[in-house]
């Protein structure tokens, strides 16, 4: 099974006679029941209890975070056990574990088929960013746990730290925690993780609150990109195999152990499953950062409700009242959840390793907004990987043209101050360099290099840096006058200068701006350019392609196509002060999937 493959489909079950609006109504119930702060039987008749089972059944397959789905498997056994039915049929549930990142990369890729029914990522955060892909229709109904992310510490590391007594804000945790050469702090991928990412959004707030009431503003991004730099040190691919990084036992032996992790960034519920599992090793002692918490909520999500026949959309229902009941409950806080309502209990906090004065009860933080993730994973793609990135501006005369209510700013001028923005977000390490192009710039040749793909802490040509000149460089750009769009020969002339200067080790990547269609009737034509991207792009050495178009001249549909062979991505903007928010989210998504395969029809 590849890595993105999803569970089998399962065997075809009867629509029954009833209609899709019926099972939107159903669905809709569900929500507004969960809403209220109940998880109930919607209506006896739809939810009976308490009949004896036999006859027909109902599967319902659902997809489950691996740490919670022990527990979603174990409720479900016992519903086959007890004879449980929805509507009259046994409630026949079967539960697979996958990794929330995976499922999201694959529902959010394009709208699928996935076989199951009802999907409980550890965090909401995963929903949104498949809706905001415009992927699998997916409707979250509500919570069913929740965790609250931690910092937890081995022994004597947390007792180095003033365990349980001395409290921290998230800031002067991370900072005390990475600063320390013997503490080693180890964290999941925030790319990879729920956890991993919440925790750094919490770092970022912790530090912006810091600038706010110190009044120096713009470090902010800074130090968080500057803690992203340590914590990149000791990250690992994910949840499990973080806390894989502790040390085996309590003797000390395993403490100058440079493979060894003294305290992680995790959940409550990871720290509990460590410290009340097989696995040995000292247990974990728990700090709950005094400025609130983000937490894990776990939302119950049904998949593609429209597609749901009238059985699965009550047996969702039925399922999700017995999580919700009493035993359900109880089962998940056996396995170290909190209840939905984020609500310390104090039998899970004891195990898991949290001790009073610590401040486990207070209320957790207001979730980040899927923008502010989006930018944190940007950051973070940028920050931990050094990159080496090509920029390519369209320099024909209607970049000159004024953009509507840009105060009088031509689409070049907004364009322009949007890149020196993300250039500033690139550090010393970064490989970043410009190219212009319109038609016949350079003889034949529409393009021409501006200033080449080097560290920006070089030292530059003229004196100062590479960043400084390169500044420069995209300060000085200006449309051509009369100049038309040579847009296909430029575009296979920098990806193939890309490929032949591919960068081990870091992100690559080619970055093409432009507000027009290819008008060049000379040029190397839609198809053949397309074939040649294709015969060029190599997923052992990817260097996707993102192209942004500007205003509603320019061709998106024939962007689409020259993307696509690359793993890169096509996005209109018609605000030109957008491109470098759009170059970030761009970035981030190139960054944490694979190149896409296209088929031949794709590439025709």
């Amino acid at each position: 099974m590849g890595r993105h493959s999803l569970p089998d489909p399962p065997a075809p079950e009867s629509t029954g006679a009833r209609s899709g609006n019926r099972r939107r109504t159903v669905a809709t119930a569900l929500v507004l029941a969960v809403a209220a702060g109940t998880v109930v039987a919607l209506r006896t008749d739809l939810l009976p209890f308490g009949k004896p089972c036999g006859g027909a059944s109902v599967r319902l397959r659902v997809l489950a975070s691996p740490d919670i789905a022990p527990a979603i498997k174990t409720v479900a056994a016992r519903a086959r056990v007890d004879e449980v039915r929805s509507d009259g049929k046994c409630l026949d549930v079967k539960v697979a574990a996958r990794a929330s990142y995976e499922v999201a990369d694959t529902l959010g890729r394009r709208p699928a088929a996935p076989g199951f029914q009802v999907w409980i990522p550890d965090s909401g955060l995963w929903v949104d960013r498949v809706g905001s892909e415009s992927g699998t229709s997916l409707t979250p109904v509500g919570p069913i746990a929740s965790s609250p992310i931690t910092l937890g510490a081995v022994p004597s590391a947390a007792a180095s730290l003033g365990w349980p007594k001395k409290t921290y804000t998230w800031s002067e945790l991370t900072r005390t925690a990475t600063t320390d050469d013997e503490l080693r702090l180890g964290v999941a991928d925030p790319a990879r993780s729920a956890t991993g990412l919440l925790a750094l959004s919490r770092i970022d707030a912790g530090y912006a609150k810091d600038s706010r009431g110190s009044g120096s503003g713009g470090d902010a991004g800074a130090r968080t990109a500057a803690a992203a730099k340590l914590l990149y040190e000791r990250v690992a691919d994910g949840d499990s195999q973080v806390v894989a990084t502790l040390p085996h036992d309590g003797s000390g032996a395993e403490r100058g152990n440079p493979r060894r992790n003294q305290a992680l960034l995790l959940s409550e519920q990871a720290a509990h499953a460590h410290n009340s599992g097989p696995a040995g090793g000292p247990d974990l002692d728990l700090f709950y950062p005094r400025d609130g918490s983000a937490r894990l909520d776990y939302p119950y999500t049904l998949v593609d409700d429209r597609t749901l026949n009238a059985d699965q959309t009550r047996a969702a229902s039925r399922f999700m009242t017995l999580l919700g009941g009493a035993p359900g409950q109880q089962e998940l806080r056996r396995r170290g959840f909190r209840g939905a309502n984020g609500a310390a209990d104090a039998a899970v906090t004891r195990t898991a390793g949290g001790r009073t004065p610590q401040p486990y009860s207070a209320a957790t933080a207001d979730p980040p907004s899927p923008k502010d993730l989006r930018a944190l994973l940007g950051m973070w793609t940028i920050t931990v990987q050094s990159a080496r990135i090509t920029t390519v501006v369209d320099a024909s005369a209607s970049m000159g043209n004024a953009v509507p209510g840009g105060g009088g700013q031509s689409r070049m001028g907004l364009a322009r101050n949007s890149l020196l923005q993300a250039l500033a977000t690139f550090t010393p390490e970064d490989e970043i360099g410009l190219w212009k192009f319109a038609t016949r710039l350079d003889g034949d040749k529409d393009y021409v290099e501006l200033s080449p793909t080097r560290r920006l802490g070089d030292g530059g040509e003229h004196g100062g840096t590479h960043r400084e000149e390169l500044a420069t460089a995209f300060g000085a750009l200006a449309p051509v006058p009369n100049g038309a769009t040579g847009l296909y020969d430029t575009t296979l002339a920098a990806y193939e200068k890309a490929r032949r200067t591919y960068a081990s080790g870091k992100f690559n990547s080619l970055v093409v701006v432009t507000d027009g269609a290819d008008d060049d009737s000379s040029s190397i034509g839609l198809d053949a350019l397309a074939g040649r991207l294709r015969k060029l792009a190599d997923p052992k050495r990817p260097v996707p392609l993102i192209a942004i178009a500007i205003g509603p001249e320019a061709d998106k549909s024939a962007l689409d196509r020259i993307v696509a062979p690359t793993g890169g991505s096509a996005h209109r903007v018609n605000d030109p002060s957008q491109i470098h928010q759009v170059v970030l989210k761009a970035i981030m998504a190139a960054g944490t999937k694979e190149p896409r395969r296209t088929s031949p029809s794709e590439a025709r």
